[in-house]
């Protein structure tokens, strides 16, 4: 049951403690989901964008197919065409195919300037030439990242997933089964109903069953932004390199393996200080000279299932680096991930880091980011597609639902009633400000829209009415 109040502003007669709740809930979902709509509705865009591309194009070309027409050639020889189709480059990063009936790609630097050139390997023949990381993929991704604005996008991306966990949690809150109605009949949309209701039932089931997922996928995604992401979880789990026994390190980390701010480098491993060439340490793993083929044999002898990268040293202390990991799409395994350093004079092995070595949460995000990226199989793909749908939906029914409820004609925003005695307020305080100190931005945004909402509205009538 609803009234007017003093300001002429739809609020609940007489509520209870649990109507107070649920309006203060549905209020905060609204706000929330305010700002947070037109990022899901990027973020899954994008991300199906990533998804189909990775899947039918890749990255750099390396989906194109050959003929198997006997032995592949030496990758020195392929390395060597690679060359010769961008006058002037050097090679700085061989891919391996993803199956014998796959190019293989080379990454050629010419300055800044990084080609990717795909090559027959059983003909040396080059079958193309594209932009390293510049492709439809790599758009997407930094769209999905930064909205092409840099540190700033990256900032608002991060307040908007810290905003989506909240959605996610007054969202459940305002689905659960009340005034008698069963736990059976919330799992299933009612299609039998009309207008907004039809809206409302469709949105809050979908909304139910992808919540764990979105959870995942927010939670994984906020591990990459530059504060919360960058500055705690990200600082905390990184592979220390002090557990290489006296092999020298670089002041160069492994994110500078990353081209161009896109991620290649396994989350657990970004902050990590790289290994350098030049002394006796490690352990022997190539005889004899150490050259291009003589490493790929050796990537090829530790039995990697899927292709591998392999990084050449990139100066005169630079070391060569084997790695394979289920975010850079070389398989579907986050437990095979492995990456291995070796010295450039000796062929000696500096650091072999594997799965096994990471730290609890870069485990983590070995599987989170696989699972987010849609690396683990067909299932994966198909689960990816439909949740993206589901949350460009969730985002579209929302928005539809507030056109529905508004006013005809109103110039108010129509938020939710504000309860008049607001329960718990200090207790979301409180938790505003735990939340400041585990996720800063969202936090603080939030102590921000509280103090907004708490407090301005009840002293600004015209802020008032025109928010309510």
């Amino acid at each position: 049951m609803v009234a007017l109040d003093n300001d002429g502003l739809r609020a609940p007669v007489e509520p209870n403690r649990a109507n107070r709740l649920y309006f203060a809930a549905w209020r905060w979902h609204f706000y929330a989901g305010l700002y947070v709509a037109p990022f899901l509705i990027m973020l899954a865009t994008t991300g199906l964008i990533m998804l189909y591309s990775a899947a039918f194009i890749g990255r750099n070309g390396e989906r194109m197919t050959v003929a198997v027409t006997g032995a592949p050639e030496a990758t020195s020889a392929l390395a060597t065409a690679a060359i010769g189709a961008v006058p002037g480059g050097t090679v700085a990063q061989y891919l391996e195919p993803l199956s014998p009936g796959h190019v293989a790609v080379f990454r050629v630097d010419v300055g800044d300037v990084a080609t990717a050139v795909q090559v027959n390997p059983f003909t040396g023949e080059v079958l193309g030439t594209s932009p390293w990381g510049n492709g439809l993929y790599d758009l997407a991704d930094k769209i999905h990242g930064t909205l092409l604005i840099g540190t700033v996008g990256d900032r608002l991306i991060e307040i908007a997933a810290g905003f989506g966990i909240l959605l996610i949690v007054t969202g459940l809150y305002l689905w659960w089964p009340r005034n008698g109605q069963r736990l059976a009949t919330a799992l299933i949309p009612n299609l039998s109903a009309r207008g907004r209701s039809l809206w409302k039932s469709l949105h809050q089931t979908i909304g139910f069953w992808i919540s764990a997922i979105l959870l995942v996928f927010l939670v994984s995604g906020m591990s990459w932004t530059g504060v919360w992401g960058e500055k705690f979880v990200q600082a905390w789990s990184t592979f220390p390199a002090a557990k290489w026994d006296n092999v020298p390190l670089s002041d160069a980390t492994h994110a500078s393996m990353n081209h161009d701010g896109i991620k290649e480098v396994p989350w657990g491993l970004e902050e990590t200080q790289m290994p350098m060439s030049g002394s006796e340490a490690g352990a022997i793993a190539i005889q004899g000279p150490v050259t291009l083929d003589s490493v790929v044999d050796y990537a090829r002898s530790l039995g990697f299932i899927g292709r591998f990268q392999l990084n050449l040293p990139a100066d005169e202390s630079g070391v060569w680096t084997i790695s394979h990991d289920s975010m850079s799409k070389d398989g579907p395994n986050p437990p095979s991930d492995r990456t291995v350093h070796i010295d450039q004079y000796t062929g000696k092995v500096l650091a072999d880091i594997r799965y096994a070595d990471y730290a609890a949460y870069a485990k983590a995000m070995a599987w989170g980011i696989a699972f987010h990226e849609g690396d683990m199989g067909n299932w994966n793909f198909v689960l990816n597609t439909l949740f993206c749908l589901s949350v460009i939906f969730m985002a579209i029914s929302g928005l539809v639902m507030w056109w529905k409820r508004r006013p005809s004609g109103a110039s108010r925003l129509a938020a939710p009633p504000l309860p008049v005695d607001m329960p718990l307020w200090k207790g979301a305080v409180f938790v505003a400000l735990l939340l400041s100190l585990a996720f800063p931005l969202v936090g603080l945004t939030l102590l921000a829209v509280l103090a907004v909402d708490a407090v301005a509205l009840r002293f600004l009538p015209g802020l008032r009415r025109a928010l309510s």
